[in-house]
């Protein structure tokens, strides 16, 4: 369920969760990720290719992994428009498993409140079987 208000800046503190989820990533999200952005290379999609490369199996977009990665946030915030900026750098590959898929999980905790612009900055914490996925994963929050 997707909140309408914003949080209020002056009750947010250092270290708070203020979300957290898991979203599936199965074959199915692949195809329909590929549709809709475009990128079509194989490693999304056939084993064969993806190993051929040196990689394990098919694995997830970056950019789809980033994108359900921050959307707890989004929920949180309660306005697309109130993320001012994010920025993630791509640490480990989500591998997707022909029958099993795959689960990315999301922790958003407040990592630094700048009082100045009331902007909350989220610190994301995105693991796959238990290893980090996303590094330095930060979202900026307007809350003004």
């Amino acid at each position: 369920m997707t909140q309408q208000t914003a949080p209020v800046f002056s009750e947010l503190e250092v270290g708070q969760i203020v979300a957290e989820a898991g979203f599936a990533i199965t074959r199915e999200s692949l195809v329909r990720y590929a549709g809709a952005s475009g990128d079509f290379n194989a490693i999304h999609y056939r084993d064969d290719i993806a190993q051929s490369v040196g990689l394990a199996g098919v694995l997830a977009h970056g950019m789809l992994t980033m994108g359900a990665a921050v959307q707890p946030v989004v929920d949180w915030a309660g306005d697309p428009g109130r993320i001012v900026d994010y920025q993630v750098r791509f640490t480990r590959p989500v591998f997707v498993d022909a029958t099993e898929g795959a689960v990315v999980n999301v922790v958003a905790k407040v990592g630094a409140l700048d009082t100045e612009n009331t902007v909350a900055r989220i610190d994301l914490t995105v693991t796959y079987g238990g290893e980090t996925v996303l590094g330095k994963a930060q979202v900026r929050v307007g809350l003004a």
